[in-house]
């Protein structure tokens, strides 16, 4: 045989070898005859024994032949269409029967492999190389039945299924098909390869999103994506309530071959074999990577890629056309204006945005029980499993999402009391933020604010007390409260920023954050507030430099310049940044004082140590009137200090003795209040630019562990569209 399948040649089957029988199969397959959807030669196809061992560049050139004749054959048509039969019959049988596992296996991965080269070698924006539908000349049966004794099925019908009711086009059909056993078929021993090989599937199908722009328009053209899109809610519904239950359950890869036949040497029952080790590589996960020596899975590719396809689904948005885009006309090459972008709801969006803790019935606002098929789950194991797994960026993602989204989740976690299962690993993730994506910490930040907007919750972190804290590596923090921790990673991510990143959004998440907690910050411990006062005292200094930067820079000669090492193009408006920082610190320290000073003597401790760094800004017309309540506080417990008589020299716990006492007699008298600061989070008009791209590189980065996405990255990056391109940054 040559480089690429050999013509077929019929003879009897039962007289050739598999191998043989698999050869000829295959080139049918690829080859210039089209065999119609009825003929037997599908059941051969997804009943034999499909022993291959391909090397790569066969594999490569029989995916090119394939896609040359399958303008003729629709053979990916029709193989898709057989996949959604063998799927229904799966799921409506009562049990998964093996033979029609084995059948949606086989039409599973041969579909897989030829998708997604076409999907990678695209030459036209709506993917017409895939003709997804069938030739009219084509005959059509008109029945269809299922016979022929166990595992087999005779197919009499024709394409007058596909499109009754339902099912407008074979995208909508396959598509249904896959969802519907993904929602209703469990998970168990026998299924599990399936599941996960439709996870596979779904990713394929949706990666045509990698060719387009990471602003949706309205010309884009995501045909199977789209087919997810307009399903009944009912399947929505399903589908997103069983991917999250994957990801609490994390059911492990079955590894016992004795129970999982189809993983048997011995009774081989016509699993494709990955198409030749090479096509392994692009369909199956590498099983190594999840099975360790002793045998037992060391982590659920299920529970990972449950996940993936769930993101991608719920930030997917479709661009519809509006009528400035009728008024432009078809053949204008300019984008489409932001203003004038108008999408279509996402129904997975929608669906995880209402979905339900399985313990509650949670009524409207006017006593009625919702209506409709809603999502519901365990918030308890949800917030649990997020907790154990926030160092990975997709669950960080997933709880960004939930919390956003979610208002019955987002109240379920202000009402746990131990907050520290979330906090904590995402914490750990912003001390850890030189090693981390600036994405990463955007998200992070991002909920930290979301759930500091919560009064409830400002309190409730300071009244959790946490024994030690190991990853911290500083100092010993020892029984630390957690609102103090979060105050000191804060500012500790401030201070990083300002020295590597120097990212003004970065800067203003963390200030918003803090101040939204200050006024509920109680006993804040003694490093939180030397923090808190060297915070102000470390932007203070940064502030000065660009004032002296910006006053020489108008004070020069014209025509002169001077160069400095990261001088700003504009100083004035960077100096105008720092003086809302400084502002915005000055207000954390007055909410402090105004609002919780008898709780809070560390926080005095550490303004009077300190008081030297604020006298500059006394007189400072932007600061004055916020260093006001500043230095009544220091001037009552100066008065408090002079008063004392001391023998010997002052020590630091003689000094916070009497802070303490006088604590208790402060009255607050000559405090100006001040409105509290309050910010909220807003999601941006246009949330696509940026989470489309982003999903899609959370999970491209996988594949590492998956290896499905190896030469889809290399395709991607030939043609410069890899999500990592920094015009993408958040």
């Amino acid at each position: 045989m040559g480089g690429v399948p050999s013509t077929p040649r019929w003879g009897g089957a039962a007289e050739m070898r598999p191998a043989e029988t698999a050869e000829y199969l295959i080139g049918a397959l690829v080859g210039e005859k089209s065999y119609p959807l009825a003929s037997d030669y599908w059941q051969k196809l997804l009943e034999s024994p499909l022993h291959l061992r391909w090397p790569a560049h066969r594999v490569l050139q029989a995916s090119q032949l394939f896609a040359q004749n399958n303008c003729k054959t629709r053979h990916l048509a029709k193989i898709l269409v057989h996949l959604a039969w063998c799927l229904q019959e799966c799921v409506s049988a009562s049990g998964v029967p093996s033979a029609a596992l084995v059948r949606a296996l086989n039409a599973l991965y041969i579909s897989s492999v030829f998708l997604k080269y076409f999907i990678e070698n695209a030459k036209s924006d709506h993917f017409e190389e895939l003709h997804l539908s069938l030739d009219e000349n084509e005959a059509k049966p008109t029945s269809f039945s299922k016979g022929g004794g166990p595992g087999r099925f005779q197919v009499k019908i024709v394409y007058g299924i596909l499109l009754a009711e339902n099912y407008q086009t074979i995208e909508q059909l396959v598509m249904h098909s896959v969802l519907s056993f993904l929602g209703k078929v469990d998970v168990s021993t026998n299924t599990y390869l399936l599941h996960h090989e439709l996870l596979n599937f779904m990713l394929i199908a949706m990666s045509t999103q990698l060719l387009s722009g990471p602003s949706p328009g309205p010309d884009d053209s995501h045909p199977l994506i789209d087919a997810m899109m307009v399903q009944e809610s009912s399947f929505v519904s399903l589908v997103v309530s069983k991917l999250l239950l994957n990801y609490i359950r994390r059911p492990n890869f079955p590894i016992d071959s004795s129970s999982y036949s189809i993983f048997s040497e011995v009774n081989q029952t016509g699993v494709l074999q990955r198409v030749g080790s090479a096509a392994a590589n692009f369909v199956l996960l590498p099983f190594n990577l999840f099975v360790g020596s002793t045998g037992e899975a060391t982590r659920s590719p299920l529970a990972e890629n449950s996940l993936n396809v769930l993101l991608i689904l719920i930030h997917y948005r479709k661009c519809i056309e509006t009528d400035y885009v009728k008024d432009r006309g078809d053949h204008s090459s300019e984008p489409l204006p932001k203003e004038d972008a108008c999408f279509s709801e996402n129904p997975y969006c929608k669906a995880l945005e209402n979905a339900q803790d399985i313990e509650f019935d949670r009524l409207d606002v006017e006593g009625n029980v919702q209506n409709g098929p809603l999502v519901r789950l365990p918030f308890a194991s949800l917030f649990d499993t997020l907790g154990l797994y926030l160092a990975d960026e997709r669950s960080i993602l997933l709880l960004y999402s939930m919390v956003q989204g979610n208002s019955a989740f987002l109240e379920y976690v202000l009402v746990r009391t131990d907050l520290d299962t979330l906090l904590m690993p995402m914490l750990e993730t912003l001390y850890n933020a030189s090693r981390r994506t600036s994405n990463q910490i955007y998200m992070v930040l991002i909920i930290l604010l979301i759930l500091s907007q919560d009064s409830s919750f400002n309190a409730s972190i300071h009244k959790l007390m946490l024994p030690n804290v190991p990853w911290y590596q500083e100092r010993l923090l020892h029984q630390t409260s957690l609102g103090s921790l979060m105050v000191i990673i804060l500012i500790r991510t401030v201070k990083y920023n300002l020295s590597k990143l120097r990212d003004v959004y970065l800067h203003t998440n963390c200030l918003a954050t803090l101040a939204n907690m200050a006024p509920h910050v109680h006993r804040l411990s003694a490093y939180a507030s030397q923090r808190l006062v060297s915070l102000f005292d470390m932007l203070a200094r940064k502030y000065n430099k660009l004032a002296e930067m910006s006053n020489n820079k108008m004070h020069m000669p014209n025509g002169e310049s001077k160069e400095e090492d990261n001088l700003p193009e504009d100083t004035t408006a960077e100096l105008h940044i720092y003086t809302d920082f400084l502002r915005i610190v000055l207000e954390i320290l007055n909410a402090i004082l105004t609002y919780t000073l008898p709780r809070n003597p560390e926080v005095v401790y550490a303004i009077m140590h300190r008081q030297e760094v604020f006298q500059p800004f006394r007189n400072h017309p932007r600061f004055n009137e916020l260093l006001e309540n500043i230095f009544t506080v220091l001037d009552f417990f100066n008065s408090r200090m002079d008063a004392q008589k001391m023998d010997g020299e002052w020590s630091v716990e003689k000094v916070l003795q009497v802070i303490v006492i006088n604590c208790r007699s402060w009255r607050g008298e000559g405090m100006k209040m001040f409105t509290q600061l309050r910010f909220t989070y807003e999601q941006e008009s246009h949330p696509e630019e940026f989470f489309i791209p982003y999903v899609w590189q959370l999970v491209l980065s996988c594949r590492n562990r998956i290896a499905l996405w190896e030469r889809t990255v290399k395709s991607f990056k030939a043609v410069g569209l890899m999500v990592s391109n920094s015009r993408w940054t958040y």
